[in-house]
């Protein structure tokens, strides 16, 4: 049996502005989940809530992964508990390179499993590294570049799914990955995806658009609007949301989050 992020009756809000309305969701590793729903609905909050970002304040509820409340932890002690947040717009960090970042964060997790722990050795990472860049049709010459510094829209989704595959997460956190992506670079970004899940891996896509659920398939797609999660289906719900908008969601559901 694996770990399942259970997220219960969730409530968040950002700058006093109440934004996450009772969010109730459980993703198991193994499955696919898709979060989609109109601008505003709540989807990046639900996302940077889940990994602790300061300037949200949760004001209810709870989240439970592995049987522990990651409510109670630092961001950096969620992710070491097996949590991964693709970011919608990756930071761009200069003077570390790309190879260096991930070497350090191996590192900092295995100094905080085993305060005695050396690090991974080089030689060993970098067979790592090329293999998962490999993987996902990145020139090795990008473990040399600074972090996201001078990265097409491509290319750092593709260094955020590259993090990914190095961090081994046990569920991951798809925050808008397709967004300002051109059909091709979302192929390969969604594939690079599709080749990583696995029973030891669940994944969150939060996406507007139908088109990545095309390389990723869902097992699970929800809708989420003003703040909670209103409907629930299998990948059929997206195909219907491509086709139709979701001015039927607006008409159902408008005066639910009247609070």
């Amino acid at each position: 049996m694996g770990a399942a992020l259970e997220i219960r009756n969730l409530h968040a809000s950002v700058e006093d502005n109440l934004i996450l309305r009772g969010v109730n969701l459980t993703i198991k590793q193994g499955e696919v989940h898709a979060l989609m729903g109109p601008n505003g609905s709540g989807k990046s909050t639900l996302a940077n809530v889940l990994l602790g970002h300061p300037a949200y304040v949760v004001t209810g509820g709870q989240v439970i992964f592995d049987g522990v409340d990651m409510l109670e932890l630092e961001p950096n002690e969620r992710s070491r508990a097996g949590l991964f947040l693709a970011f919608q717009y990756p930071v761009v960090i200069p003077g570390v390179t790309l190879a260096n970042f991930l070497r350090q964060a191996i590192n900092a997790r295995m100094k905080a499993d085993d305060p005695e722990s050396k690090g991974i050795p080089i030689p060993q990472f970098r067979r790592m590294m090329m293999e998962k860049m490999d993987n996902l049709q990145m020139d090795h010459s990008f473990a040399g570049r600074y972090l996201n510094e001078g990265f097409s829209g491509g290319e750092k989704k593709r260094a955020e799914i590259l993090q990914m595959a190095v961090l081994n997460p046990k569920i991951s956190i798809l925050d808008e990955t397709d967004s300002g992506l051109d059909i091709d670079a979302l192929r390969v970004v969604a594939e690079g995806v599709a080749k990583l899940k696995g029973p030891d891996l669940g994944v969150l896509v939060i996406t507007h658009y139908q088109r990545i659920l095309n390389y990723i398939t869902p097992d699970f797609v929800h809708v989420m609007f003003e703040g909670r999660i209103v409907e629930s289906g299998g990948a059929d719900l997206a195909l219907r949301l491509e086709e139709t908008g979701y001015d039927w969601v607006r008409e159902k559901y408008s005066t639910s989050a009247v609070e």
